[in-house]
């Protein structure tokens, strides 16, 4: 039963992104998918999540819980903004996320799960890693219109776009947003460190990245507000910034499960 749903998920998933993919405007049929989509998958991680008496947060699941709320973020964003191109590439990557989950179920139980102090900063880390992975891919959906704009060449042949300066305003609104959860859940973090290893501060690669992410995202907002930073170079400074977020959760927890096998 439980393959059925993955896969139904899956392809509801699909269905909708190509159809956006063949340059053709939202239906009733699409809007009807996604929703279920996004309720099959939510059932689905929740399962795998908390099917153990615990929380099962391997890396499978760490990352399909971002894309997750990632294309959560995304349906409450388009419900004011029209942002419907940003189904061509969200979709696909949470299908894949899906299938990940389904074929490579990562068994890594946490012990402490249940402090309240854990589950704050969990809860704060998720919130701003789905936003700034939606910031990136709207960064990147801004490179495609910029390109398409300048009558250039692009790998995303989508029809249409909201203005630049609409989208413009919205990356930086998110970014803000993620930026500000960013420095609650580094702040959240060093709490749990002292309280788990009673140590103000544990270096490790995740600490060591997530900080050059903070500061690159802050530099980002530094120079928007204070030298007019926007275009090019702000889709460089929000891309290179979730490079480095992404080496810092994703990289830390592929080298120790699947390389350490910890």
């Amino acid at each position: 039963m439980h393959s059925l749903l993955y896969i139904l998920a899956i392809v509801f998933y699909l269905a909708v992104a190509t159809h956006f993919w063949q340059r053709k405007a939202a239906t009733t049929w699409t809007q009807i998918l996604l929703p279920a989509a996004l309720l099959l998958h939510g059932y689905l991680l929740y399962e795998s999540l908390f099917s153990a008496g615990g929380l099962n947060l391997g890396l499978t699941n760490a990352v399909s819980a971002i894309f997750w709320l990632t294309a959560l973020i995304y349906v409450v964003t388009n419900l004011r903004h029209q942002l419907q191109n940003l189904q061509a590439f969200i979709l696909p990557i949470a299908a894949l996320c899906v299938a990940l989950q389904w074929m490579f179920p990562e068994q890594h139980m946490l012990t402490y799960s249940s402090d309240p102090l854990f589950k704050v900063h969990l809860t704060i880390a998720f919130a701003a890693y789905s936003l700034l992975t939606f910031a990136a891919l709207h960064a990147l959906l801004m490179a495609a219109a910029e390109r398409t704009l300048h009558r250039k060449p692009s790998m995303l042949n989508i029809p249409s776009f909201p203005p630049l300066m609409t989208m413009e305003k919205l990356l930086f609104q998110i970014i803000t947003l993620g930026f500000v959860l960013l420095t609650l859940t580094l702040l959240s973090g060093i709490a749990f460190d002292e309280q788990l290893y009673h140590r103000v501060f544990v270096f490790n690669h995740k600490t060591v990245f997530t900080i050059i992410s903070w500061l690159i995202f802050g530099a980002l907002l530094y120079g928007h507000n204070k030298h007019g930073w926007r275009g090019k170079v702000a889709i460089r400074w929000t891309l290179s910034g979730f490079v480095v977020l992404l080496l810092a959760y994703v990289g830390s927890k592929f080298v120790l499960e699947f390389i350490l096998h910890r």
